[in-house]
């Protein structure tokens, strides 16, 4: 699963305990990655620039990189390697279409050694990050890369046309030799920072069965829950302002569409949960006890590809729920049931899963044993659907109007009221107003007159007789009780208000 650098973390372990894939040690495929890539992205300079054509997403480039080095390609302490690149000048396309220059691009993969993460998943596959948290590097089985390169052409036209997307994007496909052993890798977008701390990670499918991290996932310093611990700790769900639901959601169905078009399923959605009323307190305890690393923290900047630049475009932002960090790192505002002001980053992975016949006997096989809507395998329309549904019924919410009511709504519903009591005052006989005026001059005080008017049976006579204004009077009561004396938020003549219940 794709969702390493969920947390961000390091992978544990000591360092004489190096991890291997495919009987290859980590540090040696973290070494042909940075001279590989190192070696294609220069000689792709050379190459002039114009229009992707087909072919182009066929084309495999390959280099030998012997330890001892070449006229092409220097030394290195690792074993002999060929290195692939595959449709080299469409990949470039890519990366400009993003915004990705070829010097950062290389800057950032090939000047500081790649940092390996943890990865929750039951894939086995390696997962790395650039120093400067820009991107993702993941090995991929050899299906996996197959389905990438038929995927590419409709995929990526689908990205051109729609850059709002929470899809992930890819920037490189390549694949290591050595040995007679195949390491294919690629190069993605970070969904999360790691200089922004995730206090809550979830994978989420929109599926129930078996969706519960296991235990030894939940003892990591910073595990990836699953969606039956969603539905545990965040019951109520996560609440947005109006437009950035609305983008939310919108980005969401459209991604949910084109996965179904290529067949995909199987696919999750990683979300990361920043609350910055704890980063808040973590700030004040680190400054007492820390001096805080400054060279780490001015570097990790997310640059080319945010969780709010992925719904709303460039240069948007939430409209007002989130005031006080400037430096949000492009995560979406958001609050929980709780009030708690949060920063939402998060990312559609895993979509190089096609329904494929093993995934169909799959599904059957586990629908005879348990309920077939509720596994994670399933047919892409139907995936999709239940998706979108889970997404949007149980994790994503819309911020109710009646929560930012101030005074001054109140005020204008008085007034509003006013004015239609006023149309209805202005119809009735001059037999009802003499009555009014005899009752005022009595001496009795306007208070009384209100509770009489407005609330009490005692006086009969003082009930109007018009059905519009009871009606009215009964809508004033259901206001707000402290609404009927106006004079605490809006200053207005009591005369007026009587003759206006009236």
């Amino acid at each position: 699963m794709s969702s390493a650098a969920e947390n961000g973390d390091a992978a544990p372990g000591k360092q004489n305990e190096e991890k291997t894939y495919k009987k290859t040690a980590s540090s040696a495929i973290k070494g042909a990655i940075q001279l590989g890539i190192g070696y294609t992205v220069g000689n792709l300079t050379s190459k002039p620039d114009r229009d992707v054509l087909m072919q182009d997403f066929y084309v495999v480039e390959s280099v030998f990189l012997p330890s001892e080095g070449s006229n092409l390609t220097p030394a290195h302490h690792y074993p002999d390697f060929r290195f692939k690149t595959y449709a080299p000048l469409a990949f470039r396309y890519f990366r400009e279409l993003f915004g990705i220059k070829p010097d950062d691009y290389l800057y950032s993969i090939c000047s500081e050694p790649l940092i390996e993460l943890s990865n929750p998943g039951a894939s086995g596959s390696l997962f790395f990050v650039t120093s400067d948290d820009e991107f993702i590097i993941k090995t991929v089985q050899h299906k996996e890369a197959e389905f990438l390169q038929k995927l590419l052409p409709g995929y990526y036209m689908n990205l051109n046309q729609n850059p709002r997307t929470l899809l992930p994007k890819f920037y490189g496909l390549y694949c290591m030799q050595s040995g007679g052993i195949n390491i294919r890798i690629v190069v993605m977008n970070n969904v999360l920072p790691r200089s922004m701390r995730m206090h809550f990670t979830y994978d989420l499918k929109g599926s129930t069965y078996k969706r519960r991290a296991s235990r030894k996932e939940r003892e990591k310093s910073n595990p990836t829950f699953k969606d039956l611990d969603f539905l545990q700790d965040m019951h109520e769900g996560l609440y947005f302002d109006t437009e950035t639901y609305n983008a939310l959601m919108k980005t969401l169905q459209r991604d949910c569409r084109v996965l179904e078009s290529f067949k995909i399923m199987d696919y999750s959605l990683l979300l990361g949960i920043h609350i910055l009323d704890h980063s808040l307190k973590e700030k004040e305890e680190d400054s007492s006890q820390n001096v805080p690393d400054a060279k780490r923290s001015g570097m990790q900047k997310v640059l080319y590809s945010t969780a709010m630049e992925s719904i709303q475009g460039p240069g948007k932002s939430g409209d007002g729920i989130i005031t006080e960090n400037p430096d949000t790192m492009g995560g979406i505002p958001a609050k929980s049931h709780k009030g708690e002001k949060l920063l939402l980053f998060m990312g559609i992975i895993d979509i190089l899963q096609s329904y494929r016949l093993m995934k169909k006997l799959e599904h059957s096989w586990k629908a005879l044993v348990y309920d077939g809507d509720t596994v994670s395998v399933h047919r892409p329309s139907f995936y999709a659907d239940r998706f979108l549904k889970f997404m949007n019924s149980r994790v994503f919410k819309k911020i109710q109007a009646l929560k930012a009511s101030p005074s001054k709504k109140r005020c204008n519903s008085i007034a509003a009221l006013k004015a239609t009591s006023q149309e209805i005052v202005s119809s009735i006989s001059q037999e009802w107003k003499d009555e009014k005026r005899d009752l005022l001059t009595e001496g009795q005080s306007f208070s009384s007159l209100d509770e009489e008017a407005l609330g009490s049976r005692h006086r009969p006579d003082l009930v109007p007789s018009t059905p519009s204004l009871f009606e009215a009077a009964s809508l004033a009561t259901s206001i707000s009780s402290s609404s009927l004396y106006v004079d605490e938020h809006c200053p207005h003549d009591k005369t007026a208000l009587y003759s206006n219940s009236k």
